[in-house]
């Protein structure tokens, strides 16, 4: 299928997401004049308040049931290479920039508590890693994406080794940092092996999304092109068994970073966007093994989860388990499984990102993130422990929450591919409630005995705001998902055509 692209001169009447990437970065240039802490403080929270207030302008003006590109900018960059300036949004990505928006505002809000020191310098740097993640949701030139991809890693190494919480965040920011950059060789390559096949095919090099879409690939260079950019993707999703950054990094980083790792599923967004629409055919050859990776890390991520005694560590494994899903959404190459992985990306942007939040708060208070530091949270902060068994439960998809929807479109399309990995699949939502309900009931559950717990306080006005405002979206997007599946439905199927899979195919 032949997209097409509106542009935003026509659409709305100004570069709407050109003021979303760079706005932070203007943002955080006000932020240099400023001295006084509390002003600092209210300066960034109205800076990312702003950014909201223009993503739920994009989300309004979107034109549903289209999967073209809307909103699209086109400004040449480097003209010898064909490399453009180009942004968009179809109906996948356009979910992901109110998101990042969101949980940006959401840092800021936490960080009233959470951060004490360089405050000026902590909001630049979530400003930056904000701009780059909304670069790379909205990039439609190859190169251009991998530009914002890179960018993200400077603010994140910042806010890990200047703002963790563990004695060991300088080491784990130092890992994560050279683990991405060795895993975005193999991405590159991937890169600069399309547009040469453009070159070769047409006389010039070209790295647009659109273009390349377009563009026959034979099915042998499809395969290159397919690992190494599916390595490059898996490094940062995570995807199994490509995650051993992801432990340590969770347990050492500050709460802005965790929320950003935990809820903005780069990696698999890099799959959606670039492996399945432009490598069509070695997207169909290799869904078996999307599906087996993303079963193994449901698996492996749950029972891991079981044994953790610490509460960050848990979380880690736990989104390992349930960007498996997400795998296994995408390896069904059928428009509810892709669907399911879409709504599951965004589950995961609310309930992961909400029990990260609630993790860093009560290690605020006890000074531990291990579970045996708690116990008998409920019973001094009943407001804490009732929104971490929601977001919880929402985690593990439970009915009327948003993580119900995405998990049941991702095993009926599982079903339809195969049997034993929808069997597998179920077994992993059996072991995710068994960790949830086992974490619940040491951290939160029986009298209080620990001296920091007996004294401690619940969730102060700011930090209810924060889980209150994930809570009441987890519940709306559960009870009422239409409007979400609305949007995503014709993107979906316009993904899905070129990679559609047979009912009940041979894996079963």
């Amino acid at each position: 299928m032949q997209l097409q692209e509106t542009l935003a001169s026509a659409q709305i009447g100004f570069p709407l997401l050109s003021a979303l990437v760079f706005l932070p970065i203007a943002w955080s240039l006000l932020l240099l004049f400023l001295r006084d802490e509390a002003t600092i403080r209210k300066a960034a929270i109205a800076g990312a308040a702003v950014e909201l207030g223009l993503s739920i302008v994009l989300l309004a003006r979107f034109v549903r049931g289209t999967p073209d590109v809307q909103f699209a900018e086109r400004y040449a960059w480097m003209p010898t290479l064909n490399v453009s300036y180009h942004v968009g949004v179809d109906g996948i990505s356009v979910l992901f920039v109110p998101m990042t928006a969101l949980l940006t505002l959401l840092v800021m809000i936490s960080s009233l508590r959470t951060v004490r020191t360089r405050v000026r310098a902590f909001h630049i740097a979530a400003f930056g890693l904000a701009s780059a993640a909304v670069g790379i949701f909205c990039a439609l030139d190859a190169v251009l994406f991998f530009v914002f991809w890179e960018a993200s890693l400077v603010p994140i190494y910042f806010l890990v080794s200047l703002w963790g919480v563990g004695p060991e965040r300088r080491y784990a920011a130092m890992k994560f940092v050279l683990t991405m950059l060795v895993a975005s060789g193999p991405l590159l390559l991937g890169i600069v092996l399309l547009g040469a096949h453009r070159h070769a095919i047409a006389g010039q090099y070209d790295f647009d999304w659109l273009t390349l879409r377009a563009t026959p690939i034979p099915p042998s260079l499809q395969a290159v092109v397919f690992f190494l950019m599916l390595v490059g993707f898996a490094v940062k999703g995570p995807f199994f068994p490509l995650h051993t950054w992801m432990p340590a990094m969770l347990r050492e980083c500050p709460v802005g970073v965790g929320v950003v790792l935990t809820g903005l599923k780069l990696g698999s967004y890099g799959v959606l966007r670039f492996i399945m629409p432009l490598l069509p055919d070695a997207t169909a050859r290799y869904a078996w093994l999307l599906g087996a990776v993303g079963v193994a890390g449901i698996l492996y991520g749950a029972l891991v989860s079981l044994v953790q005694p610490n509460m960050r560590r848990l979380l880690s494994f736990s989104t390992l388990s349930h960007v498996g899903f997400v795998l296994l959404g995408m390896s069904t190459r059928t428009p509810q499984g892709l669907a399911g992985a879409v709504l599951s990306m965004m589950n995961l942007g609310l309930s992961s990102t909400g029990l990260f939040f609630l993790t860093g708060f009560l290690q605020a208070r006890v000074g531990s993130s291990e579970v045996s530091a708690l116990g008998g949270v409920a019973k001094k902060a009943p407001l804490a422990a009732a929104f971490f068994l929601l977001l919880g439960l929402a985690g593990i998809g439970l009915p009327g929450t948003s993580g119900f929807a995405g998990e049941h479109l991702v095993l009926l399309g599982a079903f339809r591919m195969s049997v034993p990995l929808l069997l597998l699949a179920l077994l992993g939502t059996i072991l995710g409630a068994a960790y949830l309900l086992r974490v619940f009931e040491r951290a939160f559950l029986g009298p209080p005995t620990r001296p920091r717990v007996l004294s401690m306080k619940d969730l102060a006005p700011e930090e209810l705001a924060v889980v209150a405002c994930l809570g009441l979206l987890v519940l709306v997007i559960g009870f009422y998902p239409a409007p979400v599946v609305r949007i995503v439905s014709a993107s979906v199927d316009a993904l899905a055509a070129p990679v559609a899979a047979p009912a009940l195919s041979s894996l079963r």
